[in-house]
């Protein structure tokens, strides 16, 4: 499969032309509620890598599907010390918490170059009032990623260091896996040491040690912005990682 998912190639202007939903990955929608979904759309945007989507605090008025390229959701404490919440990947909804709250509960940032549908806040009571199963789409992936967030606080109320860096490289890989972005066995990877130790409440030192440790067991390689998984099943075990069936994940 091509690599456009991981890439920040501008989204295409029309929603028919979309690549996200000729991969099979994605829920398919009918011709009605994807054209409500066009009109929906109010623009398209791309952020450089290292940039700011969303500032916590700040109002938005937007929400956004991340076309290609990768972010994460995060907050910060007075003193500048930031936890990663989750990181998004191509077809991944941002920004539907600030609905409930006048500025942004969290950040947004670029991990790569990202491309973005942009979509109006205000819109949603006419897609939930004209398009039940859209709204209902909305629901689950909300839903999902709750329960993304329930898997990282579990990592980091319950697991050890070794648990919690051997639950990310499975989840990722998985996640990218299912979008169709492995080749080779391997995975685009561009975060680095300070991304995971911030997703996992663990120091760099910790971090580093640990991914060392691991792969000297043979468990896995990050090489060159790629994740290798060299023996899954006992990376699963260490996690105690349980992989549900994957089912087709709806697209906004």
């Amino acid at each position: 499969m091509t690599r456009y998912l991981s890439e920040s190639a501008p989204c295409p202007p029309a929603c028919a032309a979309c690549r996200l939903r000729r991969t099979g990955v994605f829920t398919p929608v009918a011709a009605a509620e994807l054209e409500f979904i066009e009109s929906f759309r109010s623009g398209t945007l791309t952020v450089q890598a290292g940039g700011t989507l969303i500032h916590e605090q700040k109002p938005s008025g937007k929400l956004f599907t991340l076309y290609g390229g990768w972010a994460f959701r995060y907050k910060t404490l007075s003193d500048g010390r930031r936890q990663i919440l989750n990181f998004l990947l191509p077809g991944d909804l941002i920004g539907l918490q600030q609905e409930f709250s006048d500025g942004a509960m969290h950040g947004i940032e670029a991990v790569t170059d990202i491309s973005l549908c942009a979509f109006p806040r205000e819109g949603l009571w006419e897609l939930f009032r004209r398009h039940p199963s859209l709204g209902y789409d909305i629901t689950w992936l909300a839903a999902r990623e709750e329960g993304m967030v329930d898997d990282n606080l579990l990592s980091a109320g319950r697991r050890n260091a070794a648990e919690r860096v051997a639950m990310l490289l499975m989840h990722l890989h998985r996640r990218l896996e299912r979008l169709g972005l492995a080749q080779d066995g391997s995975v685009e990877f561009p975060i680095n040491q300070q991304h995971i130790a911030d997703t996992l409440g663990l120091s760099l030192v910790h971090t580093n040690k640990t991914l060392r440790r691991l792969q000297q067991l043979g468990l896995h390689v990050i090489r060159d912005g790629r994740l290798w998984l060299l023996n899954p099943q006992a990376l699963q075990r260490l996690a105690d990682y349980y992989d549900a069936p994957p089912r087709k994940v709806p697209l906004l």
